[in-house]
């Protein structure tokens, strides 16, 4: 086998191996090893080698990690097997451009300049892409922020960046420990260079100790808040006939449970419209406001005048608010490119699938004396939109229905990510699900109590609101891509010192 097939092989490997680190795994040293190998790849290669090589290890990473996808499209969407299979399969290979682009612009940056000191290049060069490229997916056409390196590392003592950098800072951590792991093993004359490993290990040890560091503190008292989780299975959550069974349901396991200052329901917990719910939440409100008690509760609102509606969250008891979500998911919960995409729903039985998405600057929901920093499914994975209920919000909530994805690794990826912004923004939070995974969160992303998956169940626990703003909150992802441009700058600049001195 030729080096260059061997490159393939091991890019292809890492990546499928990549996953491993991230929920529900979490044997986060994997984050540092797999891009290790790839950037050991990426070293011995041309510009158009990397982007096969990055292809290759976008394909293994997504082709492992998030084929959940498949479950949605096939069990829930009810399209037929190899219109799935095929589907997924473009989803994954769309994805993996990214890994890839990362890989051809990284070495082609690296090639433009004088040949020298070829590692501490890579060292610079190949984290900074990487992230860079992490962030724009984050964004591209709506973005899809998920398996980002820097998740895998929640428990890590890299995790000790988030407050300050957010997720893209602890990706450019992780990806840069990988780096220096290939320059202190990876150029293939058996010679372990000691400079690079003691920045290594440098590294994490200031990262570990910013673990210890408060960047919020309490806001007033602590609050005892309920998490009902239904488990209604995803192919009856819509069905008519259950549509009164269910509203019974969470009103029976509510009731329970009055003693607690805040109860929250998930995702269009009531399969129905605000206007046919709206007798059944006054009575629900009134028992709330006599028990002290307030009530987020997801349903569908549909806007009389306009008939557009939406994915929303009420708080019900002292006081009445709609928050609707205002990041939508594309091709289920609305149809970019309308015109190009025509009759693309029509594979998918998608109960309401054409959405309109929420305002950016909703009021803030107000729930047992607190404001609260309200988000919708994966509304929670774009960290830079969830600081914008802050530092004015005391808690954050977030409701998701990840039935969609069955017994599969995507309901733990899902709560992964939301530890992260619990840790970014050193705020509480509150994830209420139809059939799991339901959690509390404490404000340094540590979980505090977690619900048995498929399991109706109602989760109660002492939650303490915070206040005061970490450095992400204030300064969101632009401290991370300053730090990218400047490493990239530094490269630059080191390549210009060479040219000179030749």
């Amino acid at each position: 086998m030729t080096t260059q097939r061997m490159g393939y092989l091991l890019a292809a490997a890492a990546g499928s191996l990549l996953p491993l680190a991230f929920a529900p795994y979490e044997f986060y040293p994997i984050a540092l090893i797999a891009p290790a190998v790839l950037f050991a790849v990426w070293s011995r290669a041309s510009a158009a080698q990397a982007f096969v090589a990055g292809g290759l290890f976008g394909i293994g990473l997504f082709g492992t990690g998030i084929t959940w996808v498949f479950i949605s499209i096939h069990d829930y969407g009810y399209v037929n097997l190899w219109l799935s299979l095929f589907l997924t399969a473009l989803f994954v290979i769309v994805l993996s451009l990214f890994p890839a682009l990362a890989g051809y612009c990284a070495v082609r940056f690296k090639s433009l300049l004088l040949p020298g000191d070829e590692t501490l290049k890579m060292v610079l060069v190949f984290p900074a892409v990487w992230v860079l490229f992490e962030w724009i997916r984050g964004w591209f056409l709506t973005g899809f922020p998920w398996l980002i390196l820097g998740y895998s590392q929640i428990d890590a003592p890299l995790a000790g960046l988030a407050p300050v950098t957010g997720v893209y800072g602890v990706s450019l951590a992780t990806a840069l420990c990988s780096a220096l792991l290939t320059a202190t093993f990876g150029d293939g004359r058996n010679e372990i260079k000691g400079g690079y490993l003691v920045m290594l290990i440098g590294l994490w040890l200031v990262l570990a100790s910013a673990l210890h560091i408060e960047w919020t503190r309490p806001a007033g008292t602590a609050i005892k808040v309920a998490i009902v989780q239904g488990n209604i299975p995803q192919d009856l959550k819509w069905h008519p006939d259950m549509q009164q069974p269910t509203f019974e349901l969470y009103a029976d396991l509510t009731r329970k449970h009055w003693d607690s200052d805040l109860i929250i329901w998930p995702e269009t917990a009531l399969p129905a419209f605000y206007d046919q719910a709206a007798p059944f939440l006054r009575d629900l409100g009134e028992e709330a406001r006599r028990n002290h008690s307030d009530l987020l509760v997801g349903l569908v609102y549909q806007e009389p005048e306009s008939l557009r509606y939406y994915n929303s969250m009420i708080s019900v008891g002292e006081r009445e608010r709609l928050y609707h979500k205002r990041h939508l998911v594309p091709f289920t919960e609305y149809l970019p490119l309308k015109t190009v995409f025509a009759g693309i729903v029509d594979f998918m039985n998608v109960p309401m699938s054409d959405f309109s998405a929420g305002a950016a600057d909703q009021v803030l929901l107000q729930v047992a004396g607190y404001k609260i920093g309200m988000s919708i499914c994966f509304e929670d994975a774009f960290g830079e939109e969830i600081i914008d209920a802050l530092p004015g919000a005391a808690m954050l909530v977030n409701v998701s229905n990840d039935a969609w994805f069955g017994r599969s690794i995507a309901p733990h990826q899902h709560l992964q990510i939301a530890r992260m912004r619990a840790l970014e923004t050193g705020r509480p939070l509150m994830r209420a699900t139809n059939t799991g995974v339901s959690a509390m969160i404490d404000h340094t992303g540590k979980l505090q109590s977690i619900a048995p998956q498929f399991t109706e169940f109602v989760m109660t626990e002492k939650i303490q609101p915070m206040t005061g703003a970490t450095p992400y909150v204030k300064y969101g992802n632009y401290p991370a891509l300053l730090v990218i441009a400047l490493m990239l700058l530094a490269t630059y600049l080191l390549g210009i010192y060479q040219r000179r001195r030749q």
